[in-house]
């Protein structure tokens, strides 16, 4: 039976790398290149992040169309490090921007996927309530019923799009409610009020963990290189089991990726699993 085992620290903490996005990486390598960024560029990067960062990671989470084949057929992840699938199609704006809607990539079959070694499946849904609500919530449960049907672990991520504060507090609270419902493997959630709170972080975090009847991880999201270690302790000290995240452990690395990762991102991850093996709770305690 599949655990959070395959993709957690001794400790019981996940200290696990993102490298899943994708229009956004693009926009991101953009600032650095005059031309379009080719998806072979987008690819070239996440596979010197999967080299450079796998044997620190606890979790590598990527998509299928940049670079997901390239790290299995090299081989650039050890067996410490679970490999998680994003089964995500995401939609963006015409005009660019953050993804307005998602869907379920159907070219995916999760029992192929397993059979290559994915551990994990991962989704994303922007949570709002609108009148769309009710679909979105089926396609998270019939995600985690694949997940669980092929023997993989389930992630969900339910992201919000705040217009306030208090806003943010309570779109993320409602939506650990109604995900968390589910009761996937874990649940992925950003940091409250983008981490530059320490009380109030503690607070929005010690309730979603109230909330939820599984484990639960943050991601960068919103959150700056400088902020995210202390984000990532207190959210641990208030109930989170570690951390999903991509842009505040590379995206400083973008100009000249394996120097720059070698230099800067293994020394990030590496304290960021410090802090997540002295502060997370294990899963083991979080799904109980």
């Amino acid at each position: 039976m599949t655990s959070l085992t395959e993709l957690a620290r001794p400790s019981g903490g996940l200290a696990m790398v993102a490298m899943d996005q994708r229009e956004s990486l693009r926009a991101m390598l953009g600032t650095h290149t005059p031309a379009p960024v080719p998806d072979s560029d987008l690819t070239k990067f996440k596979i010197a992040v999967a080299r450079e960062l796998g044997a620190h990671a606890s979790g590598f989470l990527i998509d299928r169309n940049l670079g997901f084949d390239e790290v299995l057929a090299e081989r650039l992840l050890p067996p410490s490090c679970g490999l998680i699938l994003a089964a995500d199609r995401l939609r963006h704006p015409p005009e660019g921007g953050p993804v307005v809607e998602t869907s379920f990539d159907e070219a995916i079959n999760p029992v192929h996927v397993r059979e290559r070694g994915v551990v994990a499946m991962k989704l994303l849904l922007v949570w709002r309530p609108d009148e769309h609500r009710d679909t979105r919530l089926a396609m998270a449960e019939e995600f985690v019923r694949r997940c669980a049907g092929a023997g993989l672990l389930s992630i969900l991520e339910g992201v919000v799009r705040p217009t306030s504060d208090d806003n943010f507090d309570q779109l993320q609270l409602a939506a650990a409610a109604e995900l968390g419902a589910l009761r996937p493997s874990l649940y992925k959630a950003q940091v409250p009020r983008r981490g530059v709170d320490e009380r109030k972080v503690a607070r929005v975090c010690e309730r979603i963990s109230a909330t939820l009847p599984v484990p639960w991880v943050v991601v960068s999201q919103g959150v700056t290189i400088e902020d995210f270690p202390n984000a990532v302790r207190t959210a641990c000290n208030a109930g989170a089991s570690g951390f999903l995240a991509g842009r505040a452990i590379w995206s400083d690395t973008l100009t000249d990726p394996t120097p720059l990762l070698r230099l800067r991102a293994v020394d990030r991850l590496k304290r960021l699993a410090e802090v997540v093996d002295s502060s997370a709770r294990p899963w083991q305690e979080a799904a109980a």
